[in-house]
C-alpha cells in the first residue's frame, strides 16, 4: 500500500518538473514509475539471490506481507534513485534553457509581422 503512495508522489513530482520546462507530463510520470519499479525489482532480485546463496532453506519461510527491514531499505533506496534521476534531469533541462534562445524572443518577429497584415 505504501508503494502505491510512493508511486503517486513520484509521478506528480516528475510531472511538475515536466510542466516547469514545457515537456510532456505523462512521459515523465511514467519514467518516474519505471525508475521506482525498476529499482524495486533489482533490489528484490538481489536480496532473493543473496538469501538463496547463503541459506536456501530460508526461502521457504519468506513472507511477502507486512513491513520488514528489507522492504524499508528497498523503499528508501528506490526513492533515492527517483530523486537522483530527478536532479540529473533538472540540471539537464536548466542547461538546455540557457543554451537555446528564449521562445518569447523568437515570437516577437512573428507577432509584429502578423499584426502588419
Amino acid at each position: 500500500m505504501l508503494s502505491i503512495f510512493i508511486l503517486i508522489g513520484a509521478y506528480r513530482y516528475y510531472a511538475q518538473l515536466a510542466e516547469r520546462f514545457g515537456k510532456t507530463k505523462w512521459h515523465h510520470g511514467v519514467l518516474a514509475i519505471g525508475i521506482y519499479l525498476g529499482a524495486q525489482i533489482i533490489l528484490g532480485l538481489s536480496y532473493g539471490f543473496y538469501l538463496a546463496s547463503t541459506n536456501p532453506e530460508l526461502l521457504d519461510n519468506v513472507s511477502y506481507t507486512g513491513f520488514s527491514g528489507a522492504n524499508i531499505v528497498s523503499w528508501i533506496i528506490s526513492i533515492a534513485a527517483v530523486w537522483g534521476i530527478y536532479q540529473v534531469l533538472e540540471k539537464k533541462y536548466k542547461k538546455e534553457m540557457i543554451q537555446k534562445p528564449s521562445v518569447e524572443i523568437d515570437q516577437i518577429g512573428r507577432i509584429s509581422e502578423s499584426q502588419q497584415k
